[in-house]
């Protein structure tokens, strides 16, 4: 019984030790986590599980800590064992765990994730993107196979990643260990501070040895992600919240990254300054230049941003200032990280995103910006480059179509290497669609035209002027229809429906606007007088039909130039219903077609209206005579009588 008793005391006593020691080992793990040593904190729970001990707190920071330091197959594990003790959580770790799971080649367990996280995350734009593009796989299949792709020869066992061409060098960053003694390691990764280095390239864009680039650059703290102008006197890059030897934190005592300028003079960079937007309080970095140098776009975490970190673009004016930063919107931005942009010679937009569909990690998308500013469909560019884990920092010379990207794939030599790639295989197809505007009668050109486009649901594109010559031109995509609309005072606004070529090429479509030549009086009905259709609605229905909102338009355009004309807005239905409802339903319609021209900038004085139902049937179809849609059709129209000139 002494025995006995003394064993259970041993036990009680070294259990007691264990939990001790678990509390002290994991309360060390989460000062280290807190502080983003995610490296260390790794080490610490990971010694703690495998001890057995089981925490939802500690899987989902192990988790995140793999997540952080984008190591998405050790971060599955960890997720994958939250799950199994804490099924239900935050929309945020259903998606995670779906990317960690991809990154493992899990793509059905992954997809499973992600329709969860479409059940919790409400608004986010992730889901609606998953939810939109579930054949995604297919679509990554078919952009793949365009790269003939090889190591760059520059990478070391550390991180290399981040490309810029300047003066025919490769300019990158990297962690490389110099040997130094001084040589600091950053907690976040346990890599060594970045530096930037350079290589000269040689035929077909090989980069040679490297080398550092300038030390008034390089400085103890990170750099990263160049970008340089073509005459190679300015230069933008990342680097931490440090300038003159002084360091900047936030509110919480963490230094982050801005983005720096910095200029060249006898042959050393000189006169670096950070950028009027930034701020100690949010980071911005990789910053990339439009081909015409007027724009520069970034990445940022700044007040305004939809996910954890967003693109962005700022002015850069003749005078050396800069506008404001502006979102480039949820067409590329999603609640998820958009980082690394590049701009091409072709103004295509190529950026990282774990945010819109692709196969692991970060991958590389693609979209083209149009002369207006907007962007077209974000494309995935491929599994030759994307890969389950962090594909980043895509560059490309668009004559030779050579060029660089990040990997931390597997096979490389480092945490992050650096890949030389040929593009054999553009992977947008594009149309120029374009045409010449004339007088329907003199057949001369009509300059200044406004034309515009849009897509087949009637999204606006882009638009333009037409040129000295009368023409105009766009660029589209292939195989896809869209609607081209001309419109200049005085004329007849026109609109057209056209179907591109599904191969490279040119559409041509030619347009001619009918001059506008009648007189108008009190009492007349000006849709007759301009040519323009009767107003039509739907069966039933009150609102504008988008066939109808182009005639509308010229009635606008008639008010604008007659500033003090006034309409009577008469509204007419068939014979199908009541008489009251029928009455109740065409003064809904003539409202409709006044609010429509008032949010449109004709002001309420100008316009009056008033329903007169089936009492005014322009044809036979009264109650209790057969006729075909279409002739019922006729009688639900909309009259524009002038009232005042």
């Amino acid at each position: 019984m002494k025995n006995i008793l003394l064993l259970y005391i041993t036990v009680v006593s070294v259990f007691s030790q264990n939990i001790y020691s678990q509390k002290a080992q994991l309360a060390s793990a989460d000062k280290k986590y807190d502080n983003f040593a995610y490296i260390d904190a790794i080490k610490t729970y990971e010694r703690v599980a495998e001890k057995g001990y089981k925490s939802a707190d500690m899987f989902q920071k192990l988790g995140n800590a793999y997540y952080y330091n984008a190591q998405l197959d050790k971060a599955a594990k960890w997720y994958g064992e939250l799950f199994a003790i804490k099924p239900d959580m935050e929309s945020e770790y259903y998606f995670r765990y779906a990317q960690s799971l991809r990154a493992i080649g899990e793509n059905k367990q992954a997809n499973a994730m992600m329709e969860k996280f479409n059940q919790l995350s409400g608004d986010d734009n992730r889901a609606k993107l998953f939810e939109n593009n579930r054949d995604y796989l297919a679509e990554i299949k078919a952009n793949s196979g365009r790269y003939k792709i090889d190591d760059a020869g520059i990478n070391s066992k550390c991180s290399d990643y981040g490309t810029a061409v300047y003066l025919n060098k490769l300019v990158f960053t990297s962690a490389r260990d110099t040997g130094s003694l001084g040589q600091r390691k950053h907690t976040w990764t346990n890599q060594y501070f970045t530096n930037l280095y350079m290589a000269d390239l040689g035929d077909e864009m090989t980069p040679g040895s490297p080398s550092k680039f300038d030390k008034n650059i390089n400085s103890k703290f990170h750099e990263a992600t160049p970008t340089f102008t073509k005459d190679g006197k300015t230069m933008y890059f990342t680097r931490n919240n440090y300038l003159d030897g002084k360091k900047g934190k936030d509110g919480k005592d963490i230094t982050l990254i801005k983005i720096y300028k910095a200029s060249l003079e006898n042959d050393k960079w000189d006169k670096i300054v950070e950028m009027p937007f930034n701020s100690n309080n949010y980071s911005t970095a990789h910053p990339a230049l439009s081909p015409d140098e007027k724009t520069l776009y970034f990445a940022s975490d700044m007040p305004g941003t939809l996910g954890l970190s967003d693109l962005y673009s700022v002015k850069i004016n003749e005078n050396g200032t800069y506008g404001n930063p502006e979102n480039l919107g949820k067409s590329i931005n999603t609640p998820g990280r958009e980082s690394f942009p590049f701009i091409s010679g072709d103004n295509e937009l190529y950026f990282a995103s774990d945010g819109h569909p692709g196969v692991g990690g970060l991958d590389i998308f693609v979209s083209r910006i149009n002369e207006d500013g907007t962007f077209n469909e974000v494309q995935n560019v491929g599994a030759d480059i994307n890969s389950p884990k962090d594909d980043f920092a895509y560059l490309i010379d668009t004559k030779s179509r050579r060029g660089f990207f990040s990997s931390n794939k597997e096979g490389g030599k480092g945490y992050d290497d650096i890949y030389k790639f040929l593009e054999t295989r553009k992977l947008t197809c594009e149309q120029e669609l374009f045409g010449k505007i004339t007088d329907e009668d003199s057949k001369e050109s009509l300059l200044h035209t406004k034309v515009s486009l849009f897509d087949k649901k009637f999204k606006d594109i882009s638009s333009m002027m037409t040129d000295d010559k009368g023409m105009y031109h766009f660029t589209v995509e292939c195989g896809k229809t869209f609607y081209v609309r001309a419109e200049k005072p005085e004329y007849t606004t026109k609109e057209e429906k056209i179907s591109v070529g599904k191969d490279n090429g040119k559409t041509e479509l030619n347009m001619a606007l009918e001059k506008i030549s009648c007189k108008v009086f009190i009492g007349d009905d000006l849709g007759k007088c301009f040519g323009i259709k009767m107003i039509y609605f739907d069966l039933d229905k009150s609102n504008i039909r988008r066939e109808a909102a182009l005639d509308l338009e010229k009635i606008l355009d008639v008010l604008k130039q007659y500033p003090n004309m006034k309409l009577d807005i008469r509204s007419h239905t068939d014979c199908r219903a009541s008489f009251k409802y029928n009455e109740a339903l065409s003064d809904r319609r003539a409202k409709s077609t006044i609010a429509w021209l008032i949010e449109n900038g004709v002001t309420a004085d100008r316009l009056t209206g008033k329903g007169y139902g089936e009492y005014q049937l322009v044809n036979k179809c009264s109650d209790g005579i057969k006729c075909t849609e279409e002739e019922h059709q006729q009688n639900r129209r909309s009259q524009f009588i002038i009232t005042d000139l």
